[in-house]
């Protein structure tokens, strides 16, 4: 299993058009037929895009999942060829897929969310150095399918409800003991830009769509 997170950017004036391409592909569906997605969701806020796919085999890149939204999207700068995807960072997680059957929804998904935040530039270290501690020294457990991602100092992150809250499979990768023990003590309000309206932390990114297959079955659920 491999879990893929991407950012892409849509052409200003444009943005209807590439909406309608993600609701409308055929790409994904086909993917997910033939048994190669367990989950994948699109989001956008303002003009950023983020998908966000379990790869069941192999690492699909967003190029494959959603080429229909290819003309919409603007090129991002940085590397020889020209790019409408960039992949984002996995920065936190509390649970991490094992094998196919572990990763397995067991219950129904109510909602499946996407979210997006800030970060100050200089406190991006900070952010993953607390955040790394916790999710390797499991210093507490939290929701298994939740995931956080960062692209410069925008984080993405993936939700679903109801949350469901397990010990890992796998082991984790450090033996010391340095988060606090109070997490509060970490002062992760500190590490936040604050939106213009003051709020800090993460505001909701609107979804363009989600889906799930449990391939055994033969089956696929379309959430919102």
């Amino acid at each position: 299993m491999f879990r893929v997170i991407a950012r892409a950017y849509i052409q200003e004036g444009f943005e209807e058009e590439a909406i309608e391409a993600a609701k409308q592909g055929s790409a994904v569906h086909q993917l997910i037929e033939q048994g190669e997605i367990m989950t994948v969701g699109c989001f956008k806020w303002e003009r950023n895009v983020f998908v966000y796919c379990e790869c069941v085999d192999r690492l699909i890149e967003p190029e494959e999942l959603l080429p229909e939204m290819d003309s919409f999207l603007a090129d991002w700068p940085g590397q020889a060829t020209a790019r409408k995807w960039v992949p984002m960072i996995d920065v936190f997680h509390f649970n991490e897929p094992a094998s196919y059957e572990h990763w397995l929804r067991k219950e129904h998904v109510e909602r499946r969310v996407g979210r997006v935040a800030h970060l100050k530039p200089e406190m991006a270290a900070s952010y993953i150095y607390y955040h790394y501690q916790l999710q390797e020294e499991r210093a507490f457990l939290g929701p298994k399918y939740e995931i956080i991602a960062m692209h410069e100092n925008l984080l993405f992150g993936y939700q679903e409800f109801p949350a469901v809250v397990e010990e890992p499979v796998l082991p984790g990768k450090l033996n010391t003991a340095g988060t606090p023990a109070h997490w509060p003590d970490s002062r992760m309000d500190l590490h936040f830009q604050p939106w213009e309206d003051g709020h800090l932390y993460f505001k909701p990114a609107e979804q363009l769509f989600a889906y799930y297959s449990d391939f055994p079955k033969k089956r696929h659920k379309t959430i919102g």
